[in-house]
């Protein structure tokens, strides 16, 4: 599994910071557990966050708070300095009946533990236990099931567990993270063959456009 869609720099800064709420951080989480590329990154966010800590001279908090995630950010967008070839990193290897370190403490340790609620045709949902503030869910829907055209009234992480799905922004398969804002608007389908299992957190409900998804949302609850 070699994800193809990342977190974007803006989420791995505020990881790194410790300033993403529980849901959304359980989210990048579980993407950074199946995702090299996206480990370096983060570590090189808290590396580079260190060493401006270190060169700041003592100002007013917020101020220097804003100055510092905006140099973060520049760095993160400027390409890696040549260096030796490191070692590819061992593969993670779960057994199959294992959920994601980062989703024990929300759904349970394995798979069977689950306790999968309908919602709507094709649709399953499973809400997570203790979570508070953000929405955090792991969803399965079926192959070949359309999910209404919607934009988000906030932020929402999306990491694929199993199956696919496609929509505007292209093919998200097993690993691949969906790091959406309030300016994507999109309609995913799932791909043929097995279901799409993934986990989202959301920090304001989704904006349907058709009056029946609108009229049906309450019970979703999304």
């Amino acid at each position: 599994m070699s994800p193809r869609h990342h977190l974007d720099p803006a989420t791995l800064v505020s990881h790194a910071a410790g300033a993403l709420s529980p849901a959304m951080a359980a989210v990048a989480a579980t993407h950074l557990e199946a995702c090299p590329h996206c480990r370096r990154q983060l570590a090189q966010a808290e590396h580079v966050g260190g060493a401006l800590l270190q060169q700041q001279q003592p100002a007013v908090a917020s101020a220097r708070e804003a100055q510092l995630r905006g140099d973060i950010l520049a760095r993160l967008q400027q390409p890696l300095p040549a260096a030796a070839p490191e070692p590819a990193p061992a593969p993670l290897h779960r057994p199959a009946e294992l959920l994601p370190r980062a989703l024990h403490p929300y759904f349970g340790r394995t798979w069977k533990a689950l306790r999968w609620r309908w919602v709507a045709p094709g649709v399953h949902l499973v809400r997570a236990a203790g979570s508070s503030g953000d929405t955090l869910v792991m969803l399965k829907i079926a192959p070949g099931k359309s999910i209404p055209l919607h934009s988000h009234h906030g932020s929402e992480l999306t990491q694929i567990l199993q199956g696919a799905y496609d929509d505007e922004l292209g093919h998200f398969g097993p690993g691949d993270m969906a790091d959406l804002d309030s300016d994507i608007e999109h309609r995913p389908i799932t791909s043929p063959g097995v279901p799409c299992i993934c986990v989202a957190a959301l920090d304001g409900p989704l904006r349907f456009r058709g009056w029946l998804a609108r009229k049906m949302q309450p019970m979703v609850g999304l």
